[in-house]
């Protein structure tokens, strides 16, 4: 690796600061797994009551963990593309799922993945240095190929169905096979190798197996919520199938593996009682596109066995941390103008004092003006969280989700109130002011309607 030596000894400092050792001779493995639709609450190292995921809870227990984590979007594949390039929605140009819901979508996405291919992602700079990657599971941007990697199941033609994973999102469902066997075929080559493990679980369908369904099903649960508590057991499986082969095949201790998920979720049966929740029955209010914790909200893990030190810590963590990380942990570039920081260096994330993101319109982009269908800002700072109301242009029956919000701002204290059901606004004009200001620091507040 042509690395100077000022780059050498950051990235040797950042490893030893994380309480694990300078960067290995060889490159490490990278796995990262990405959950899809899952509250922050609902794993059994976070605390749910009845939600069981043993399997994450071992590799939390040997991770570095990071309880408070948020990603930059609250829907799949803006929070994707946040994850590959580490830059935010408004940056890299992909704020909702669609460029105008279903009409013309093959069409009009062709500009719009074209330009969000001309940022770097971690991907392509994984193999760029010798790296084989594999994708499975979601991914919008076209086929694996045009997303950089080496190898994959999504063929992304619309002409056969191609749109978020495709044949991808098999994976998990119908078995780990295509991820293993991808992993033989690194190590028999002797390659490092990434892998992009992002199935379409616990998301719907939610058709999990008959045991676990009746597992979660009794007296008194919705019939909603026991099929999602299934789903989330289900996926904690094909976690652990994924991660006992990396054991198997003797090669942990060679692996990064990270966990985040794309954005949270809720059953609408959990939210009945919100006169709101007539207008939306899909999954329930403030979760999944909106910018409460139920939507932005998820714990991050880094494990490294031998290279970092397991610890549960409470500084923030976020999704355009990702790339920074992988780039130190495996000595390939990073852009110097990504906005992450790397989650291995205590010194930086102890730093951190708040974290920031977005929300836009779900199915509805305007190409060069991404400001054009933002819904909200968010910013956490400290215990405080703000969310500043904007009215982008949604023409899709998605704008349910939003419109009914017509206060300006809402403030929380999330230490005391987590769950967000206590709007200080009005009580606390100070904070709402500061955090205003912390918000038009980060970047230009559009101007309102």
């Amino acid at each position: 690796m042509n690395l100077s030596p000022l780059r050498r000894l950051s990235l040797a400092l950042g490893l030893m600061l994380a309480g694990g050792t300078p960067l290995a001779a060889a490159p490490p493995n990278v796995v990262l797994i990405i959950s899809d639709d899952q509250a922050w609450t609902d794993y059994g190292f976070m605390g749910h009551p009845d939600i069981q995921t043993p399997h994450l809870d071992r590799l939390a227990g040997r991770s570095l963990l990071f309880p408070r984590g948020y990603v930059a979007a609250p829907l799949c594949r803006p929070s994707l593309a946040s994850i590959a390039t580490g830059l935010y929605p408004f940056q890299h140009g992909i704020t909702g799922n669609d460029v105008d819901g279903n009409r013309r979508r093959a069409e009009l996405d062709v500009s719009l993945r074209e330009a969000f291919h001309r940022h770097p992602t971690f991907i392509r700079a994984l193999t760029a240095r010798g790296y084989l990657a594999h994708q499975s599971g979601k991914w919008w941007e076209g086929s694996y190929q045009d997303g950089g990697f080496t190898h994959g199941m999504t063929h992304g033609d619309p002409k056969r169905g191609g749109r978020h994973g495709d044949a991808g999102l098999t994976i998990g469902r119908e078995g780990m096979k295509p991820v293993t066997d991808f992993i033989d075929l690194a190590t028999a080559a002797q390659k490092p190798f990434l892998v992009w493990y992002a199935p379409f679980l616990p998301h719907t369908p939610h058709n999990p197996p008959q045991r676990l369904l009746d597992k979660y099903t009794r007296e008194g649960r919705a019939l909603d919520v026991a099929k999602y508590y299934a789903m989330c057991e289900w996926f904690d499986e094909t976690c652990g199938a994924l991660i006992d082969y990396l054991d198997e095949k003797k090669i942990a201790d060679r692996t990064l593996v990270i966990y985040i998920t794309d954005n949270g979720w809720a059953a609408p049966s959990t939210n009945a009682d919100d006169p709101n929740q007539a207008l939306w029955n899909v999954y329930a209010q403030r979760s999944k596109s909106s910018p409460y914790e139920n939507g932005i909200r998820t714990p991050i893990m880094i494990s490294w066995p031998g290279r970092v030190t397991p610890a549960r810590v409470q500084n923030f963590a976020h999704a355009i941390d990702l790339f920074p990380t992988i780039a130190a942990a495996t000595g390939v570039p990073a852009p110097a103008q990504l906005p992450g920081l790397n989650l291995l260096d205590a010194q930086a994330r102890q730093a951190r004092q708040q974290v920031f993101g977005v929300c836009h319109s779900t199915h509805n982009i305007t190409l060069g003006n991404p400001d054009d269908t933002l819904q909200y800002l968010w910013c956490v700072a400290g215990d405080w969280k703000l969310i500043a109301r904007y009215h982008g242009k949604d023409t899709t029956q998605y704008r349910n989700l939003h419109v009914w919000d017509t206060a300006p701002a809402h403030l929380y204290h999330l230490t005391d109130d987590p769950h967000e059901k206590n709007d200080l606004a009005h009580k606390r004009p100070e904070i709402l002011a500061r955090l205003r200001q912390a918000l038009a620091a980060w970047r230009t507040v559009p101007k309102r309607e």
